[in-house]
């Protein structure tokens, strides 16, 4: 699972499927799953109900056909209304359509037509293997419910086939007639006259479906259950995908995901640094209230990580009042530096904007200061247990002392010679005096943007 704070983390401890939390992502991706699924139940339940109604009036043209009809729409009738109080989670309303989707399915099965006038005996609907209508139900509900309910299906369906078997047995309406014509039609063969006697119930039969049909059931309950945890999966994806937005530009997240384990190779390669910070916000925080401050945090941060999405950087971290970004990570590409110095640029154009709307609201201006260096970095996870993605090296060091020296210059960006060489130059940029910065050797060419510029 992979966890956003502060910079790339990756949390190698597994979770248990059944206790993970619903976060949001989860939750949607089962609405929008169950939506879907029971748009597709409706669907294929019309279809299926409308071939059976054609069926039916090609096996039996008749008036008495109708009661048939009749229940194959209050069948269709009952699927919308699941449709329409169906949600994840459980829903007392969905199963209980549910269980009437089956009572109705059995009644209709086994119980005499009223509107037919031969009157025959009950238990001979068993010779026209009805049973098999109950596995359109349970296709319909595999693509809409989750892996209990389908158990519930053929807990349900079982129970009620069973109970409408003993209904018949015992309440059926019998004509020994016609027991004793089967019986003479195979004096040679009186089980075959058994299992043509349509007064007989056939229990062997009856529990034989209804054991197919549990197995069937557990089995597509099972598959339910795999997929489920397929779109979790999806979900807990999408997820870090959008964690992982929040730090690196679309297209390299595009590459990360498209990469096993980018992130875990220590490295060294080139790369443009940016460091931005507001000066004088400590003093700025004094006295006011905090929902202010952060206001104003919340303000400043979303225009900077903004352009740095905008130019394909990496928003390596925040600062407190600042952040730290960087081009060519966590893979290098040729335009790095130019990136870099575009991004800044536009930082500055941005907080213009945001400086005249603080002014016409009465509010102080932010002031920001940008530094920026280019040269070999140093990239890979640190940490044991919790592991942190860190760009490290004096690329990184010298692009903060940069920034820091724009207080004294009175300068908005100090950028070092080396990344305006590196993009082939800043027309925007001034050249500045080399400047002696701690920890380097010899003092650094720089190019600086004046204040107001």
């Amino acid at each position: 699972m992979v966890e956003i704070s502060n910079s790339v983390r990756v949390d190698a401890r597994g979770s248990d499927r059944q206790s993970q939390p619903q976060h949001r992502h989860a939750q949607e991706a089962l609405e929008r799953n169950k939506r879907e699924g029971m748009d597709l139940a409706v669907r294929a339940r019309i279809v299926a109900l409308s071939v059976t109604a054609l069926l039916l009036v090609y096996l039996n043209p008749t008036w008495d056909v109708l009661w048939y009809q009749f229940l194959l729409l209050c069948l269709v009738l009952v699927g919308l209304a699941q449709r329409r109080v169906g949600r994840v989670g459980q829903s007392r309303a969905e199963l209980a359509l549910l269980f009437v989707d089956l009572l109705l399915m059995t009644l209709a099965l086994l119980f005499p037509n009223p509107l037919a006038d031969e009157r025959v005996p009950t238990a001979l609907i068993y010779q026209f293997e009805v049973f098999q209508y109950f596995y359109v139900l349970l296709a319909a509900g595999v693509l809409s419910y989750s892996w209990r309910t389908i158990v519930a299906i053929g807990n349900w369906t079982t129970g009620l086939w069973m109970i409408g078997a003993a209904s018949v047995w015992w309440f059926g309406w019998q004509d020994p007639r016609v027991s004793e014509g089967a019986a003479l039609m195979f004096p040679d063969s009186p089980d075959l006259g058994v299992q043509m006697d349509p007064n007989l119930v056939h229990w062997d039969l009856r529990i034989q479906e209804a054991v197919v049909f549990l197995l069937v059931a557990g089995i597509l309950a099972v598959t339910v259950r795999r997929y489920q945890n397929l779109v979790l999966d999806s979900a807990e994806m999408a997820r870090a995908r959008e964690n992982l937005s929040r730090y690196f530009s679309p297209t390299m997240v595009d590459e990360l995901s498209r990469k096993d384990e980018p992130l875990g190779q220590v490295r060294t390669h080139d790369a443009a640094i940016l460091f931005v910070d507001i000066v004088g916000f400590t003093a700025y925080a004094d006295g006011r209230s905090p929902q202010e401050v952060i206001d104003t945090l919340r303000a400043f941060h979303r225009e900077m990580e903004g352009e740095v999405f905008r130019h394909g950087g990496t928003l390596d971290k925040y600062l407190g009042d600042g952040l730290m970004a960087s081009f060519g990570t966590p893979l290098p590409g040729d335009d790095d530096a130019v990136r870099a110095l575009r991004c800044a640029l536009a930082m500055v154009a941005r907080m213009r904007v945001l400086n005249t709307a603080r002014r016409a609201d009465g509010r102080p201006e932010i002031d920001a200061r940008f530094g920026l260096h280019y040269g070999q970095v140093v990239l890979g996870d640190i940490g044991a247990n919790r592991l942190e993605f860190a760009v490290l090296g004096d690329t990184v060091n010298l692009a903060s002392r940069l920034e820091a020296l724009t207080r004294p210059l009175d300068v908005q960006v100090v950028a070092s010679d080396a990344i305006v060489c590196a993009a082939g130059g800043a027309p925007e940029l001034q050249r500045g005096p080399d400047q002696n910065v701690r920890g380097v050797a010899h003092p650094v060419p720089i190019w600086v943007q004046p204040r107001g510029i």
